[in-house]
């Protein structure tokens, strides 16, 4: 990411690369005059020629194989730095990019981060880095957050990050989506529902901070003046939420829960069926992405649709207009995703009332309870 990028830390002492700009900075010519001098380019005044040449010895700048080839435009290829590659999300955030890359006949590569471990990501970054081309980081988790401030100044980088707090500047070449806007839909259309606060089973976030979807459910119960109840977390899996709906479940007053994902959501709604809670006629309950199965679970399940493969088309586009017009693209965001309303959701129910037919908790198989 060009900017402010910590160096890799490869023999146990943390330096930070020499890049190209460096080199332009110290001879006092642009980066692409230092790439003409690197490609023998004719059109190179000796004089100039010279003074990069003094620079880059003075310097130490490694000619690697990633710098010629930018130089000379002869790579078509882009490497995609990712923690995960089988969570809908980040698939579809893939599928994207490989859509995109193929219709410009790019060739895709994907290193996987194994851990957020400084040395193993600063690898993974040298890896990429040496395959030539550009590169695209998914920094939803600290593995990729990591990468993403890893990556040489030399190197044409996207990242495909979580909602920003604050619009990043012009060296940082991002794209996401609302996520923050999103939470805050979803939750403001279960109080709509006339229920008087919404509990949240969060994902995890990309850092310590406060992720989007937590401050756009934050900002909706305050501005409904309802309660904020303590999120639970619930990791990535169904697990996770069936582990989160079970606590829930024992508390009553707990009438809408919002997931961080539908993964979640399909765990929590589980949970909630097997205490005896009815979905949506105790218990409202919404996701987040609109996964493949949302739209056919039993209730189907009301969420936010984000769309993650155009997200990576987005960020090919992007990575793909740096490569190949040497311009600076302005981050920003792809849209902002859309609630989709589904059975799971529905209007509180007011204590005591039970719809004609619905059985009471113990009555019947689980497997023949229908909500």
């Amino acid at each position: 990411m060009t900017g402010h990028n910590p160096g890799m830390n490869v023999t146990g002492h943390t330096r930070r690369s020499v890049s190209i700009r460096d080199v332009a900075t110290a001879a006092g010519v642009s980066y692409q005059t230092v790439s003409r001098v690197i490609n023998d380019h004719p059109s190179v005044k000796p004089s100039t020629r010279e003074r990069v040449l003094a620079a880059i010895d003075e310097l130490g700048f490694r000619r690697n194989a990633t710098a010629l080839a930018l130089a000379s435009g002869r790579s078509r290829a882009v490497t995609v730095l990712t923690a995960n590659t089988t969570h809908y999300g980040y698939a579809s955030i893939l599928q994207g990019i490989e859509e995109a890359a193929r219709a410009e006949s790019y060739a895709v590569g994907i290193g996987v981060l194994e851990s957020a471990d400084e040395a193993a990501v600063a690898t993974e970054v040298r890896r990429a880095a040496d395959a030539s081309g550009g590169l695209i980081v998914i920094a939803y988790d600290p593995p990729g957050v990591k990468a993403l401030a890893a990556v040489p100044a030399d190197l044409p980088v996207v990242g495909v990050v979580e909602t920003p707090t604050s619009p990043p500047g012009g060296d940082r070449p991002w794209v996401w989506t609302d996520d923050r806007e999103a939470a805050y839909e979803a939750t403001r259309h279960l109080l709509s529902l006339g229920h008087e606060t919404v509990h949240y089973v969060a994902i995890p976030s990309s850092t310590r901070r406060t992720s989007a979807r937590t401050t756009g459910w934050r900002q909706a119960l305050k501005e409904a003046g309802a309660l904020e109840p303590r999120p639970l977390q619930g990791r990535w899996g169904p697990a996770g939420g069936h582990a989160a709906g079970l606590k829930l479940a024992r508390d009553p007053q707990v009438t809408a829960i919002l997931c961080g994902n539908d993964d979640l959501a399909l765990g929590v709604i589980r949970a909630l069926h097997e205490t005896g809670r009815a979905v949506p006629g105790d218990v409202s309950v919404a996701g987040f992405d609109d996964a493949p199965h949302s739209a056919y679970l039993t209730p189907s399940l009301t969420t936010v649709r984000m769309d993650f493969t155009g997200l990576g088309r987005s960020a090919f586009a992007l990575l793909h207009g740096v490569l190949e017009e040497s311009a600076p693209i302005a981050p920003h965001p792809v849209s902002v995703p859309e609630l989709v309303v589904r059975e799971s959701s529905g209007r509180r129910r007011p204590a005591g009332e039970r719809p004609a037919g619905e059985r009471s908790a113990g009555e019947g198989s689980a497997g023949e309870r229908s909500v």
